[in-house]
């Protein structure tokens, strides 16, 4: 086996694990945020930053998951290509997102209440481009890249990708934006979307 062989089955491997850990990650995210919700007023304080930490950390570990999905479109022809515009299309709109999730973090740390905490937001958000790059349109490109791909190796590849699955990362999207409430929900979809990709990444 060369070398480049062993890093793409080292890659594979890690984004067959990711394929798990991303979307438990996310949903632990919501479950967090739903028990913090409960109990106090979400703001900063442990229940924030616990429930932003596996926020960052689920986003993180769909780095791996899309580069993996691109490596199952092939080595060359259109396919290839369409695979590789759609993962940095999605890695680019993840940047976006974790840029978002370390504001957060940022803002939680720094204020004392929650309405020290919106003042932050009103300011950072108030710096022109900040709002449509991290907040409002370029993150979106993070679930539009996983979407496309999804879709394109449900024609591609039909070994590993079922037709079904871009159904449910659709309708995990659309559930996660229309109530963030809905999070372990949106989240349960994409995992079982994508649990069968495991065994392409695995082989």
């Amino acid at each position: 086996m060369t070398t480049m062989q062993a890093l793409t089955v080292r890659l594979n491997r890690m984004a067959a694990t990711a394929l798990l850990v991303g979307p438990a990650l996310m949903a632990g995210y919501g479950v967090v945020r739903l028990v913090g919700r409960a109990v106090s007023d979400y703001g900063p304080g442990v229940w924030w930053t616990l429930a932003h930490l596996l926020f960052l950390a689920g986003v993180l570990a769909f780095v791996p998951v899309l580069l993996g999905l691109r490596g199952l479109a092939g080595e060359r022809g259109g396919g290839r290509t369409a695979a590789t515009v759609a993962a940095w299309t999605g890695l680019l709109g993840a940047a976006a997102v974790v840029v978002q999730a370390v504001i957060d973090l940022t803002a939680g740390f720094a204020a004392a209440d929650k309405q020290a905490m919106s003042e932050i937001f009103d300011r950072v958000q108030g710096v022109p481009g900040v709002m449509p790059l991290v907040y409002t349109v370029v993150p979106m490109l993070f679930w539009l890249g996983l979407l496309a791909l999804v879709t394109l190796l449900a024609f591609l590849r039909r070994d590993v990708v079922r037709s079904w699955a871009p159904v449910l990362v659709l309708a995990g999207t659309v559930v996660m934006a229309v109530n963030l409430d809905l999070l372990p929900v949106g989240a349960l979809c994409l995992g079982v979307a994508l649990m069968p990709v495991r065994r392409g990444l695995s082989a």
